[in-house]
């Protein structure tokens, strides 16, 4: 019963925010204990990886395994092929999913997971490279890499010291890190990010201004008169119409507000140049949707005309709701 207490009274009574706070601040500190001493081989992983022509074949077990999946995932839809292999599926048959070419990226905060030696011994006996993340410089996984990336010294959060606590947050930190540096290495875009991503709020956040203009444009020409200013924006109802020159290209715009400005009673017999804008702000249809919004919000408009690159003449128009109602912001 006294020892049933003293563990209430050691672990258990205690203020929740506080332990909380302690947890996370260990890991703040244990990432910049990492950021300061970054592994030294890290760009020879990097350059292995880079000039690879194989996959990068991610593996590890319990928590370092949990890890090594979110890693493999993030280099694959960051433009590395990758994946993860469970070591125990691996000798029962899943050996056989690695290529000549292929990397072996292995994961083990001791460096001693027997599960692994299989996976080694299959790659040093058929020359696959060999990567690893562990804390230990002289463990068996460390010794037997190519590239043996070692976590600096570190005591777990959880209070006995036990726990994949900060071991799984720096590990997590440094594959992140790989992922980065191999994406901007390789000049990864945006438009690659999206080709990758087209579902979810991710591939929502990711749409171009291409993928949801209008191409039914409210224009009219200079030489035209109010009146078919008036019905042009009428017809398509945005709110505004485009006015094009001879050559096609835009020259201005008229909007509601215009219209409400000059009112009088001979407006329809005014020059469209009285009234329109001119020099209208335009995109291309090369743009984020993302950024479409921050144009209309920063200079309260509710429609933009999407115009060529090359000939200035307009190819379709957006409209803030357009923008809204699927939900990509």
């Amino acid at each position: 019963m006294e020892h049933r207490e003293s563990l209430i009274g050691n672990y258990y009574m205690f203020d929740c925010s506080s332990e909380a706070i302690r947890v996370i601040k260990e890991e703040e500190k244990s990432l910049e204990l990492l950021a300061r001493s970054l592994p030294s081989n890290f760009e020879d992983a990097i350059n292995l990886i880079y000039n690879s022509n194989g996959r990068l074949i991610v593996s590890g077990i319990g928590k370092s395994g949990l890890i090594g999946r979110k890693i493999a995932s993030t280099l694959a839809s960051t433009g590395q092929r990758s994946f993860f292999m469970h070591p125990s599926e691996a000798h029962h048959g899943d050996l056989g999913m690695i290529a000549n070419e292929d990397i072996l990226f292995l994961i083990s905060n001791s460096g001693e997971s027997i599960e692994l030696f299989p996976v080694i011994e299959f790659a040093k006996r058929y020359g696959n490279k060999i990567i690893s993340i562990s804390k230990n410089s002289n463990s068996t996984l460390a010794t037997k890499s190519d590239i043996a990336m070692c976590l600096p010294n570190f005591r777990e959060a959880c209070p006995i010291g036990v726990a994949p606590t900060v071991s799984s947050t720096m590990t997590l930190a440094l594959g992140d890190a790989i992922a980065i540096v191999l994406l901007k290495k390789r000049g990864f875009t945006i438009e690659q990010f999206k080709a990758l991503h087209p579902g979810g709020a991710i591939g929502k956040k990711l749409s171009f201004i291409r993928d949801i203009m209008r191409t039914r444009m409210p224009l009219t020409n200079l030489e035209d008169g109010m009146p078919n200013v008036i019905i042009v924006m009428s017809e398509v109802g945005l709110g505004c119409a485009g006015i094009v020159d001879e050559n096609g290209e835009l020259s201005g715009i008229i909007t509601d507000g215009d219209l409400r400005r000059h009112m009088s009673s001979d407006l329809l017999t005014k020059r469209i140049e009285e009234i329109m804008t001119r020099n209208p702000i335009t995109i291309t249809d090369d743009i984020l949707c993302s950024e479409a919004l921050h144009i209309m919000e920063d200079r309260k408009i509710t429609s933009l005309f999407v115009i060529d690159h090359d000939t200035n003449t307009p190819i379709g128009i957006v409209h803030l709701h357009d923008i809204v109602e699927r939900k990509i912001i």
